[in-house]
């Protein structure tokens, strides 16, 4: 049964009649290796179709790079799969996703920034804890390559805190018409230095009580980031209903993760108590995100608790297909 978007959606071009038949098989494939409750198949298949029709019609000869902000556990990897597939499947454009997790610092160079400069940036995830120049580097070349040369894109196990090594990346063979750039701070914007004055939350109050931790944070976020996502021409925003949503959420996500780990003795699967640690780490941007980029996103995707989209709105009037 053919999918359709939801009514209020009404901000981007009409997916064709053919959209489903070609894309459906493979977005139903997709949706059941990533476990979604079949509940749902219907609903996600025709916001990604509606949501693919809004890309397509912003592309133009030179490739499109798109970037996807959300909360930990809010779906931005779901979505950027399935936007990838409906982009090939029903646009006939080369598409491929990425996530700025991949790209985090390997953990011996954590370690050394924890030793050097802060014992809380042992931790991945927050600004300053990304292989900049190797993200640069990756993106370029997916948007410029030959059709004959392949692009290396890196990998990192969560489940055991360390990237992949390079036998274990991700190849991609050509140039990419769309590039999805998918991750928590995505298109984020440095605080104003009074914003960092107060601890946000206990990890502050009592690991960072000087500021350093934040600062050095938010001194990352506004240098080599800003650069990076100043090249994206299109910021996705999927806006979390609150911030108690993500424990929920990122629970739900090391679940899965030690479900997938072949070797649960040598991984780092958190418990309830480590998680809400864990994502003390990233309250503070999260927040801060909350309140700015709905003002700055291309397209603002509200979700629901059970992942449903609510309602999209737009800065931009979408350009005819």
């Amino acid at each position: 049964m053919p999918a359709t978007s939801p009514p209020e959606w009404d901000l981007w071009p009409k997916p064709s009649e053919s959209a489903y038949p070609l894309a459906g098989p493979a977005l139903e494939a997709l949706l059941y290796r990533m476990q979604i409750p079949q509940t749902l198949w219907g609903h996600l298949i025709g916001a990604s179709l509606g949501l693919g029709s809004w890309v397509a019609s912003h592309h133009r000869e030179k490739p499109l790079l798109l970037g996807i902000n959300g909360a930990q556990g809010s779906g931005k990897s779901t979505t950027a799969e399935l936007l990838a597939t409906t982009l090939k499947e029903v646009h006939g454009l080369s598409a491929f996703q990425c996530s700025i997790d991949d790209f985090y610092l390997t953990h011996s160079e954590r370690v050394r920034l924890a030793e050097t400069i802060h014992p809380l940036l042992i931790t991945r995830g927050v600004p300053g804890t990304h292989d900049l120049a190797l993200l640069h580097q990756t993106l370029n070349a997916l948007r410029t390559q030959g059709p004959s040369e392949i692009t290396w894109v890196p990998r990192f196990d969560k489940a055991r805190d360390d990237r992949l090594p390079p036998s274990a990346w991700t190849p991609f063979r050509g140039r990419a018409d769309v590039v999805i750039l998918e991750g928590w701070c995505v298109g984020s914007k440095p605080q104003p230095e009074s914003r960092l004055l107060e601890a946000i939350n206990r990890l502050e109050a009592e690991e960072d009580t000087l500021g350093v931790w934040r600062h050095y944070v938010n001194d990352a976020l506004s240098e080599g980031y800003q650069s990076l996502f100043e090249q994206l021409d299109l910021l996705v925003l999927l806006k979390i209903p609150d911030f108690d949503a993500v424990i929920e959420w990122r629970t739900l996500q090391e679940r899965k993760l030690a479900a997938q780990s072949e070797d649960l003795t040598d991984s780092k699967i958190m418990d309830a108590e480590a998680i809400k640690r864990f994502i003390m780490h990233y309250e503070r941007l999260t927040r801060w995100n909350l309140e700015t980029l709905p003002d700055l996103a291309d397209l603002v995707l509200e979700i629901a608790g059970d992942h449903r989209f609510l309602k999209a709105t737009t800065q931009q009037t979408p350009l005819s297909p």
